[in-house]
């Protein structure tokens, strides 16, 4: 049996066509874009945090992907050619208190909605995410992160920031190892929870189980 065929790496032109495959099509029509994207829906601590950001198509940063394909490193080279790029770069937070009160999926929508309010485009492409009110037309892709280079550009500064923001925590909070975990429940994050409680950056609704109902 012979082996099978070394599948070729994807060079750095061609996985900038294919993430731009989607922008393409609506720039043919002259149309100006934007992407959003969420990071911080999952974790025990800390913020959800939104970005909407516009890249004019001629001035592209190579080397975008979905954030999670990319190591911090990477994330944190692009991070300061994307802002600089950008026409429009906004991001938004929503901590523990609101996340506690109007549950996580509708924190999540209010971030993405006041981050993208100052966008003077005309179509903005969302990962996954329906029923926003944004001030133009909004296109929703299931995996966009991974299918569209402005989504993907979103979810670096989303990330970026919001792990920016935990390292900070982790200062003020250092028993929870904030800066490894940036709030998500890792066995450190869960054995330090038991054995300190948490703190006003733990949501709730997000550790009763993991301390009881009396922290609900």
């Amino acid at each position: 049996m012979q082996n099978p065929t070394p599948r070729r790496r994807e060079t750095p032109q061609e996985k900038l066509e294919r993430l731009t495959a989607i922008e393409r099509g609506l720039w043919a029509d002259g149309l100006v874009l934007a992407g959003i994207d969420e990071v911080g829906r999952g974790p025990l601590a800390g913020p959800v945090v939104t970005a909407c950001v516009s890249i004019p198509r001629e001035k592209l940063v190579p080397g975008v992907d979905d954030s999670k394909k990319l190591s911090e490193k990477r994330r944190e080279a692009l991070f300061p050619l994307l802002m600089e790029a950008a026409d429009y770069a906004e991001t938004c937070f929503i901590g523990p208190e609101i996340i506690d009160e109007i549950n996580i999926l509708n924190a999540t929508k209010r971030a993405m909605e006041t981050s993208a309010a100052g966008f003077k485009g005309d179509v903005i492409l969302i990962d996954a995410v329906k029923g926003l009110r944004l001030p133009c037309q909004a296109q929703s892709l299931v995996h966009g992160d991974a299918l569209s280079y402005m989504i993907g550009a979103a979810s670096i500064v989303a990330k970026v920031t919001r792990d920016r923001y935990m390292v900070e925590l982790d200062a003020k909070y250092p028993m929870y190892g904030f800066a490894r975990n940036k709030g998500y429940g890792t066995a450190e994050h869960i054995a330090a929870l038991k054995k300190y409680g948490p703190c006003p950056e733990h949501r709730r609704s997000f550790i009763g189980k993991i301390l009881g109902e009396a922290y609900e």
